[in-house]
């Protein structure tokens, strides 16, 4: 740490008072003068960081119970890191066992430092920098992404890898007590994205009229507990503790229902929700999947299809097409199937073109086979609120992996929509990045390398004199701030790690 010290006295401090000139001259430029101590600041960070990594490594080459235990086989092997506040390099030494040896009956080598800090033989990257490129790229690009994950930056490739590796933890966490509520709501819908490739480039096959068959889905079903304004007198709503669940094709689709429902019974008392109803398009995977697990569950329709499929019906009509509509919506809400078939033939009548005909029978078939939740959507019994999936499809998938032009592979756009699933789930990026890490297994005798305090008041009391002379006041009392975590903190956390 005394690098550090003399770094900041000699470098910082003097930059500091330069940039402080430079504001008293021109306080107009008060955004160039934050930027440019920014930068100072991170990189005196990114010194310091490199600092206590080597003092580290320093602290456990000097121990009496690493010494009993490991023999130093190189002094001086070089890492670096991409971290977000830069890149640090440093040296460590590499150790080999006196007393065990490894499946090949060699000495066991290790780097101690690695085991403290948990670094995995080809890791380069720290969870920070990882976090960053999560934050950015799960809202805008690889690209920005990479950007983002320190002051250099990293390529849109490693942004790619990291998002293709990515493992993530459950969904969600059950609650020590759950929820009553009297209706629950289920929404469901999917995006269509384009692929690139599938898992490997010119592995798409193409269809009879020579395209490539390059179209993928994004299944989006979250659960939420109705609506309410966004701030009092609002016009806007919110939905009441949403949560989603994105999915891409190699999932099982019952499997993925059966997740939603194992988070609606771990999360609420299911014996006392009056009904739980589902709005959707009547997609095949949503009404297959939900029925195949069962349940007390009303299927309604969502307003955007069905206004959608009445417009097919009615768009040739002119100057009566707003009556013809009416008159289709009133037959949903309070008359039959066979009442609704008269008027679809009467709208035929008015036309002779093959195509509108075509359009009027495929509005016809979508309603009669979504008849009974048309009518639930219409009638808004006791319950029903508005279907929020179109936007909802567009905020959460949409505007990320389908609205502007860009191509993804099945790995790349399934962990993709994980990913926006964790996001839209106030997931923290850190968290998951630190879940990344693997399970590394502690080196056999380097728990009984134990930092105590007595090595670290020597270490201190040896270097005292010299820099107490080179620094006076200033560095004493970094010094003494030094000591005081030395003694408190070090040894906790260094304690039993190595």
């Amino acid at each position: 740490m005394e690098e550090i010290i003399r770094y900041f006295n000699e470098e910082c401090i003097k930059k500091f008072n330069e940039l402080r000139t430079e504001l008293y001259k021109e306080p107009k430029n008060l955004a160039e003068f934050i930027m440019y101590i920014r930068q100072e600041t991170d990189e005196l960070a990114r010194r310091t960081v490199e600092a206590v990594i080597q003092e580290m490594d320093d602290m456990i080459k000097s121990m009496p119970a690493r010494k009993r235990n490991w023999y130093v086989e190189h002094k001086a092997d070089s890492k670096s890191l991409t971290t977000s506040v830069g890149d640090v390099s440093f040296k460590r030494t590499l150790y080999v066992s006196k007393n065990e040896v490894d499946d090949n009956g060699k000495p066991l080598s290790c780097y101690l430092l690695d085991k403290v800090l948990e670094l995995s033989p080809k890791q380069t990257m720290t969870e920070d920098a990882t976090s960053n490129i999560l934050t950015e790229a799960v809202e805008t690009s690889y690209r920005r992404g990479g950007d983002a994950a320190s002051p250099a930056g990293v390529s849109k490739g490693t942004v790619k890898n990291i998002i293709h590796s990515l493992k993530f933890p459950e969904t969600y966490k059950k609650p020590e007590k759950r929820k009553e509520v009297e209706y629950l709501y289920i929404e469901a819908d999917e995006d269509h994205y384009h692929l690139q490739f599938k898992c490997r480039k010119g592995d798409l096959e193409k269809g009879e009229n020579g395209r490539k068959k390059n179209g993928a889905i994004t299944k989006l079903i979250y659960v939420h507990e109705g609506v309410e304004p966004e701030a009092p007198g609002s016009k806007r709503h919110k939905l009441i503790n949403p949560h989603y669940f994105c999915r891409g094709e190699s999932q099982d689709n019952k499997d993925l229902w059966k997740e939603v429902f194992d988070y609606i019974e771990d999360t609420y008392e299911t014996e006392k929700i009056h009904r739980i109803y589902l709005n959707s398009d009547g997609g095949s995977w949503i009404k297959g999947g939900y029925r195949g697990i069962g349940g007390n569950i009303t299927f309604v329709l969502d307003e955007y299809h069905l206004s959608k499929y009445i417009a097919k019906l009615t768009d040739h009509m002119e100057d009566s097409t707003e009556d013809a509509k009416k008159e289709i919506y009133d037959c949903i809400r309070n008359e039959t199937k066979e009442k609704f078939s008269e008027i679809v033939e009467r709208l035929k009548g008015c036309t002779k073109d093959d195509s509108v005909l075509k359009r009027i029978e495929d509005g016809a078939d979508f309603i009669k086979s979504n008849w009974t939740a048309a009518k639930y959507r219409l009638k808004k019994g006791a319950g029903v609120v508005g279907s929020s999936t179109e936007g909802h499809v567009y905020h959460v998938l949409s505007s990320r992996m389908s609205t502007k032009p860009m191509g993804w592979s099945y790995r790349g756009g399934e962990n993709m929509a994980k990913l926006l699933e964790y996001y839209w789930n106030k997931g923290n990026m850190l968290e998951l990045a630190m879940y990344q890490k693997e399970e590394l297994p502690m080196a056999a005798g380097a728990e009984e390398v134990v930092l105590s305090v007595t090595e670290i008041l020597r270490s201190e009391k040896t270097d005292r004199t010299k820099i107490q002379a080179e620094y006076g006041k200033y560095s004493d009392a970094a010094r003494a701030t030094l000591s005081s975590q030395n003694n408190k903190q070090l040894m906790f956390w260094l304690n039993g790690k190595i």
